[in-house]
């Protein structure tokens, strides 16, 4: 079956049924890697070395099986297509985002303040409408990058075994990658690794964005204030996306009990409820273009 037709089945199973409910394979291996943690390092006493050690436990064996499954005949491209579903994160994404913009359409600000909870990881009890929507349309921009973008690039890249571990490492960088006393050695190769795993996605999802958008104000966002930002990835692609819907986003935030200043992400107005739906809009318009060019290209060279 060509990545073509892999990546389109995948993406509708995902729009179909979203993720799994039940025996999700990311749950069992978040399991796994809290043990490898609390293995490695105990009350964070962990260094570099026992996080690589961890990472290639936690994230090798599955690759390594995704690889010889997918080589087996007669199902191996059963096996991509699962991988692939497995690793997307569309559909869910937009369950999380939209009842945000929904609950502050109706005015109900605690409401939005608490499903906007489930998608960052600021403290979110004290934003106002407008935080709430800026919190949302910066979750969903980068989301889509880490969640969907990310995926079928490796995907397309290495197919089953490239998206595996591409998934798996994002999972331990969201577990790991912190910069706290207990993650900031242990973490370490995890959230390094997700960086280089995400280097070429996240630019080539900003140049989505700016296609899709107002193209010349995301390009300028990204070339001037993409570089302030601490993330090497998530600067381009909140700094494109922010740009090619026309709002601002960045500015103070609250983590783990203590406030961040961000620097400005975009240009224009304070993001609204219809925002967070709009950035949804340049996610959903994205994978359809990737997959278009996807399926040209293939039949071009056919």
């Amino acid at each position: 079956m060509s990545l073509a037709l892999s990546g389109l089945t995948a993406v509708a199973l995902d729009a179909w049924l979203g993720e799994p409910r039940r025996a999700h394979p990311l749950v069992a291996f978040g399991r796994l890697a809290a043990g490898l943690e609390r293995r490695f390092n105990s009350a964070g006493r962990g260094w570099r070395s026992h996080g690589v050690t961890a990472w290639c436990l936690a994230v090798l064996p599955p690759t390594l099986l995704a690889a010889l499954l997918a080589q087996l005949p007669g199902i191996g491209w059963a096996v991509e297509i699962l991988a692939l579903y497995a690793a997307l994160g569309l559909k869910s994404l937009g369950e999380h985002a939209l009842p945000v913009a929904q609950a502050l359409r109706l005015g109900d600000l605690p409401l939005a303040r608490e499903r906007v909870g489930y998608l960052v990881s600021r403290t979110t009890s004290e934003l106002d409408a407008s935080g709430v929507a800026r919190a949302g349309t910066e979750s969903v921009l980068e989301n889509g990058s880490d969640a969907v973008f990310a995926a079928l690039f490796w995907f397309l890249v290495a197919g089953a075994p490239g998206v595996v571990l591409y998934r798996l490492s994002n999972t331990l960088d969201a577990m790991w990658g912190y910069r706290t006393p207990r993650f900031a050695r242990f973490g370490w190769a995890a959230a390094k690794i997700d960086d280089g795993l995400n280097y070429l996605p996240a630019r080539l999802v900003a140049l989505t964005y700016a296609l899709l958008g107002s193209s010349a104000s995301a390009l300028r966002c990204w070339r001037r204030q993409a570089p302030q930002w601490d993330s090497p990835n998530a600067g381009p692609v909140m700094a494109a996306g922010a740009g090619a819907l026309g709002v601002r986003l960045g500015g103070a935030a609250i983590y783990h009990g203590r406030e961040e200043q961000r620097p400005p992400l975009g240009e224009g107005a304070a993001p609204r409820a219809r925002d967070i739906e709009r950035a949804l809009n340049l996610v959903y318009g994205g994978v359809l273009l990737w997959l278009a060019l996807l399926l040209v290209a293939e039949v071009g060279l056919a």
